[in-house]
């Protein structure tokens, strides 16, 4: 018996151009031994299949953009193994997705996320032109700083505290001014020397700078802001009383504050940054400070 041939005759132009296959015949000749006529033409109609799947895929590559569009909008195309089994391709159908940004809102999904400049970028620029600042001109920017806030301290101290009816411009402005010349210069070069002063590294470190900031500078940097304050309101005969009454609490609630801020200032701020950082606590300490630099006197 002569051999086994499967003749598959495509005559339609379409399918041809799909499969990438020539109008001739196709034939699968089995080698004949053990092969029946049978056996032999479902393995070459599977061989076949198998053949005419893999150009469809390779043709499906070869399509417009507008057809493959459409293709993969529908679902996709599958690759049949000859196994049976069967694995999605590549091709998915997402599009571009959003639109541009209008620099407010920020661009949204997809491509329109690169073109919008975002909210978030307008968000820092405060914070980068101000940190521009503390490094093209660290003692001006710490000392205008800290004139804000003992301007604002004083005047919260005034009107929450006290209560005055009548705010007193002359103590604001000798407090802000002494926030200016004394305060904000002063924690500059102090916190500069004292990161030179003391280099050794870790919790040793930081626990040393906490006790000479606290225990050294501190109470004596109070009396001086105490003595100069009183002077500069022209009050220099209550300089001493003024001392013996509120320099010691002035103190001790100086460590309530700042001894568990200062500890983590040291530790986790760069030493750029700590008189920034020192400045936001001194708000609150500049209230407590104006309240006891301002209190009566009582005689004895």
């Amino acid at each position: 018996m002569g051999p086994a041939t499967l003749t598959l005759g495509r005559a339609s132009p379409l399918l041809s151009r799909f499969t990438s296959l020539s109008h001739r015949p196709i034939s699968k000749t089995s080698s004949g031994s053990g092969c029946s006529g049978r056996s032999c033409g479902i393995q070459s109609a599977r061989w076949c299949c198998s053949v005419a799947i893999r150009n469809t895929n390779s043709s499906f590559r070869l399509l417009p953009a507008s057809l493959r569009s459409f293709s993969s909008g529908i679902g996709g195309i599958k690759e049949v193994g000859l196994g049976g089994g069967s694995r999605a391709s590549a091709v998915s159908g997402g599009g571009n997705g959003g639109g541009a940004g209008d620099g407010n809102s920020g661009g949204g999904g997809g491509d329109g996320g690169e073109t919008g400049d975002g909210g978030s970028g307008n968000k820092w620029s405060f914070l980068s032109w101000y940190l521009g600042l503390l490094k093209t001109n660290p003692v001006l920017t710490k000392a205008l700083t800290s004139a804000s806030l003992t301007l604002i301290g004083d005047l919260i101290c005034q009107v929450v505290i006290d209560q005055v009816p009548s705010l007193d411009l002359n103590r604001t402005f000798v407090f802000t001014f002494l926030g200016m010349a004394l305060v904000g210069p002063t924690l500059h070069f102090w916190y500069l020397y004292l990161s030179k002063l003391v280099t050794v590294p870790g919790v040793s470190g930081t626990l040393l700078r906490l006790l000479l900031d606290q225990f050294v500078f501190a109470p004596t940097f109070i009396g001086v802001f105490l003595t100069a304050l009183v002077t500069m309101e022209g009050r220099p005969s209550q300089v001493v009383p003024r001392l013996k009454q509120e320099w010691w609490s002035s103190v001790i609630a100086n460590w309530q504050l700042w001894i568990p801020f200062q500890f983590l200032n040291f530790r986790f701020v760069p030493q750029q940054f700590q008189v920034l950082a020192a400045n936001v606590v001194s708000l609150v300490w500049n209230v407590i400070l104006s309240f006891k630099a301002h209190k009566e006197i009582v005689q004895k």
